[in-house]
C-alpha cells in the first residue's frame, strides 16, 4: 500500500466533519424554536446540545490523533468503542432528556433525511482505492453505498415534505438502505483492517481506516448517521400512529416547518 496518505485527505475529512457539525447545530437551533419550551429552557438546551456535540467531536479528534484506534495485527480493534458508545449515549439521551425528544418531534422529517447528503463523502473511499491506499473489498461497497444514500437523501426528504404518494414507504426503504450500507461498511472495514481477526485484503490491509484522519469517519460521522436514521424511524412511527395534521405550533411557524407536517 502506498504511503504516506494523500495530501487531500486531511482537509477533506476535517472540512466534512466541520460542515456536518455546523449543519446539525443549525438544525438543533431551529428545532428547539419549534418546541413549546420556555425561552430560558430553549437556551439551556441549545448550549447543552452544542456542548455535547463539540465534546464528542473533540474527544474523537484527540483519540484519533493519539493513535487510539490504530489497528495492528496483534491488537484487539478499538474502533468499535468509538462507534458504539456514541450511539448508545445518543439513545439514552433521547430517552432521558426531554428537550432532545421534543426537538426531534418538532424538526421536519425532510431535514433529518436531507442532512444525510453528507454521505456522498464516501467518494473519498473510491478516490483512495484508485490511488492504492484502500483495498477494494472495503472501498467499493462502502464508497458506492454511501454515495447512493447521500444522493437519495434530499430526494426522499423533498418527496416526503411534498407528501408525494408513497413517500412514507420511500423514506422507510431509504432508512433501511442507509443502515444496511453502514453495517456493510463497518463490517468490511473491520474484516480488512489489521487485527487478529482480519479475514479480507490480507495482501493490502486497510491500515488507513484506523489512522487519523480517515478514522474520524467511522468514529464520528458513522455514529451520527446511525442516530439520524434512528430519529427518522422514530418520527415515522409516531406519524403513522397519528394523523398528519398541522398543529397550532406548526401553523404559527409554517415558514420554518414547510409542508412536512410531521411533528
Amino acid at each position: 500500500m502506498n504511503s504516506p496518505a494523500p495530501w487531500y485527505l486531511l482537509p477533506n475529512v476535517l472540512t466534512g466533519c466541520v460542515a456536518v457539525i455546523a449543519t446539525v447545530a443549525f438544525g438543533w437551533h431551529r428545532a428547539l424554536r419549534l418546541t413549546e419550551l420556555k425561552p430560558a429552557d430553549r437556551r439551556r438546551a441549545l448550549w447543552s446540545g452544542l456542548a455535547l456535540l463539540l465534546a464528542w467531536f473533540v474527544a474523537a479528534l484527540m483519540l484519533s490523533g493519539m493513535g487510539f484506534y490504530r489497528g495492528t495485527a496483534t491488537r484487539i480493534p478499538t474502533i468499535p468503542f468509538g462507534l458504539l458508545i456514541p450511539i448508545a449515549a445518543g439513545v439514552v439521551l433521547f430517552r432521558k432528556w426531554p428537550p432532545l425528544r421534543r426537538a426531534v418531534e418538532a424538526v421536519p422529517q425532510s431535514w433529518i433525511a436531507g442532512v444525510q447528503v453528507f454521505r456522498v463523502e464516501g467518494l473519498i473511499f473510491l478516490m483512495l482505492y484508485a490511488g492504492g491506499w484502500l483495498p477494494g473489498a472495503f472501498a467499493w461497497p462502502a464508497g458506492v453505498g454511501d454515495i447512493l444514500v447521500g444522493l437519495l437523501a434530499p430526494v426522499v426528504g423533498m418527496a416526503y415534505m411534498r407528501r408525494v404518494r408513497g413517500s412514507a414507504g420511500m423514506l422507510r426503504a431509504w432508512n433501511r438502505l442507509g443502515i444496511t450500507d453502514l453495517v456493510i461498511a463497518v463490517t468490511t472495514g473491520f474484516l480488512t483492517s489489521p487485527s487478529p481477526v482480519q479475514l479480507l485484503a490480507l495482501d493490502r490491509p486497510n491500515e488507513l481506516i484506523t489512522a487519523f484522519p480517515l478514522v474520524m469517519i467511522p468514529v464520528f460521522l458513522v455514529p451520527l448517521a446511525v442516530l439520524l436514521h434512528l430519529a427518522s424511524w422514530q418520527k415515522l412511527r409516531r406519524t403513522e400512529n397519528t394523523p398528519r395534521v398541522a398543529s397550532p405550533l406548526q401553523a404559527g411557524r409554517g415558514s420554518l416547518v414547510g409542508s412536512d407536517g410531521s411533528c
